[in-house]
């Protein structure tokens, strides 16, 4: 058996050889094959891969006041809104009318930073309470305050390991001592004679905010002018937190010839603002009613900064008034906070009977 074999093993060898000698055959061969590798090849069409696809650009995040006025938009009446126009914003401004027939005049409430035209402290309480004490009020949203951009750490310059000997291959260093040790040598001395790289200070500095001042005294002006256009007999502003700066500020700076009255509640400075409220507030020169919870020691403080600067001043239509914070109940404390504020505006505009 294993001679009769032996022919055929033979034949089929020869027959293989010349198979693969033969370039027509040779190419012949494989090319049953090339469907199943193109089959399971797979798409390198860069044009459509998701890595190269350009990324979709994300809109600007509103800011907080816009999105607190949207949510008061879906939740009041329509007949307490107003859109009001300052340079080339528009904004809320809620309205109530004052609930007797020949209203004392008007009351603009400036919310503190974070807080809505609605605030449930002090501003939301004293929008809805005072149309009933003979003043109408109209609530503003005031924008959110800029914040400095973070200060960027500065990159460190490590000068004790040349770059070239951190990132010479170990392989090369291994076969070539010598010459590893030369270039080593060379990278050392020409960083020896080159000065350090200082970082840049315009990447370290935090960004310079923008002054929000000419936005709040846009939306500040527009106030009153709605107030005078509904025949407002007077015209007051009251702030609330820093919205009291605001009113002060807007005040001491325009000098409107509209507002005589100004009233401040818990008063507070912005931060990174001048000037301080002791300077401020005893420097307006009319008549001002401020406001005050005597229970922290660090509001007393500046309380009494306050009162002292404005008796150096000689301001005699400046009034303090301490109240008591009563945090177990809330209605109680917007309660005394408006019948305090009603009580002022009844001394200084009494109304008319």
């Amino acid at each position: 058996m294993p001679n009769l074999l032996r022919p055929t093993l033979i034949a089929a060898a020869f027959g293989l050889s010349l198979t693969l000698a033969d370039p027509v055959l040779a190419e012949e061969a494989p090319a049953t094959t090339a469907p199943a590798a193109e089959e399971t090849a797979p798409a390198t069409d860069s044009a459509t891969s998701p890595a190269d696809a350009p990324a979709a650009e994300r809109a600007p995040l509103e800011e907080r006041s816009v999105e607190a006025a949207s949510g008061l938009e879906r939740q009041l009446p329509q007949d307490e809104q107003q859109q009001l126009k300052a340079g080339d914003e528009t904004f809320l401004a809620l309205w109530k009318p004052a609930n007797v027939g020949e209203p004392t005049g008007v009351v603009i409430l400036l919310p503190a930073s974070g807080e809505s035209a609605d605030w449930p402290q002090a501003i939301g309480p004293l929008r809805s309470k005072l149309p009933d004490a003979g003043w109408s009020s109209l609530s503003l949203t005031l924008p959110d305050l800029p914040q400095l951009a973070p200060a960027v750490a500065p990159a460190t310059v490590d000068t004790a390991t040349p770059p070239s000997a951190a990132s010479a291959p170990a392989d090369a260093a291994a076969t070539d001592s010598q010459e590893a040790a030369d270039s080593a040598s060379a990278d050392a001395a020409a960083d020896a004679t080159t000065p350090p790289a200082t970082p840049d200070s315009s990447a370290t500095a935090p960004s310079p905010a923008i002054d929000p001042a000419p936005r709040i005294f846009a939306r500040i002006q527009a106030a009153i002018a709605f107030a005078e256009q509904q025949q407002a007999k007077a015209i007051v502003l009251l702030g609330h937190g820093d919205g009291a700066y605001w009113a002060a500020r807007f005040i001491a700076e325009q000098k409107p010839p509209q507002v005589e009255h100004l009233l401040v509640a818990a008063p507070a400075l912005p931060e990174g603002m001048t000037p301080p409220l002791e300077e401020l507030l005893p420097g307006l020169q009319l008549p001002t009613g401020d406001f005050y919870y005597k229970d922290q020691s660090s509001d007393r403080s500046a309380a009494t900064r306050r009162l002292h600067a404005s008796k150096r001043l000689q301001h005699k239509a400046y009034t303090q008034i301490a109240l008591k914070a009563l945090p177990g109940n809330p209605s109680a404390e917007q309660e005394q906070l408006f019948r305090r504020i009603r009580g002022w505006l009844d001394k200084a505009l009494p109304a008319k009977k």
